[in-house]
């Protein structure tokens, strides 16, 4: 079994950590060790990556990323905090989230909290300080793996077990798990503008089937001019 252990210094890990140890581990035997942080519990899901050198609310909101635990490939996550405007659904979608180094400093006119408190608050598992550039390459060549991050456990074939145990996501219907609850009309939050002019009447009315959706879509729609109506996937 292959096990990976962060040895180069972060500005987090020359911190003296108040965060409790976890581990990510993976199907097939690889593991990494760093510290918990969000909510100290455990999580499985499907281990991918992002290359998005910011972004990360929007990411974590992302019904996409639903069943899965996202990785960050850049290295510092977290300086920005969390806003009220930067999200793509109601709450994290994500299973587990994994950065390289998870920011001390939140520096941003617009934040209202930290990370960690947001997906604490969200009951969504995180773990930092590990080797992220080792696990993306992992995973570019060997392709997704189900995974378990655990603050719970501290050995890492118990945890690989858990993880091959895990559910595939071959087959799964998330569009059920991520579609509204029920129709509801958007309101865009922006200034009532369609491609830069003011809008006098809405002339489209667009009936949106939400399998997923981001609010970007919804949003980019209501700045067009569209009249648009949320409906659950489930609607025939």
């Amino acid at each position: 079994m292959l096990s990976f252990r962060l040895v180069s210094p972060s500005v987090s890990a020359l911190i003296p950590p108040r965060r409790p140890r976890a581990i990510l581990a993976l199907e097939d035997g690889v593991s990494f060790r760093g510290f918990s942080f969000g909510k100290r519990g455990e999580t499985e899901g499907e281990v991918v990556f992002n290359t998005g050198l910011c972004g990360y609310q929007e990411i974590l909101t992302d019904p996409s990323y639903a069943g899965q635990i996202v990785t960050m490939t850049y290295p510092h996550i977290g300086n920005y905090g969390v806003n009220r405007e930067d999200v793509e659904s109601a709450r994290p979608q994500v299973s587990g989230f994994v950065v390289r180094e998870l920011s001390a400093v939140v520096s941003s006119w617009r934040a209202v909290g930290d990370l960690n408190g947001y997906l604490d608050e969200a009951s969504v598992v995180g773990i930092s300080d590990i080797d992220t550039r080792a696990l993306t390459r992992h995973l570019r060549i060997h392709g997704a793996k189900r995974g378990v991050i655990s603050a719970l456990e501290e050995d890492p074939d118990t945890l690989v077990d858990r993880a091959r145990a895990s559910r595939s996501m071959i087959g799964l219907d998330l569009a059920r798990e991520v579609t509204c609850a029920k129709l509801y009309r958007f309101e865009a939050t922006t200034a009532p503008e369609a491609n830069g002019g003011p809008v006098r009447s809405r002339p489209f009315h667009v009936v949106a089937y939400d399998f997923g959706m981001k609010r970007n879509i919804l949003r980019m729609l209501a700045a067009a001019g569209c009249d648009v109506t949320v409906v659950p996937a489930t609607t025939t």
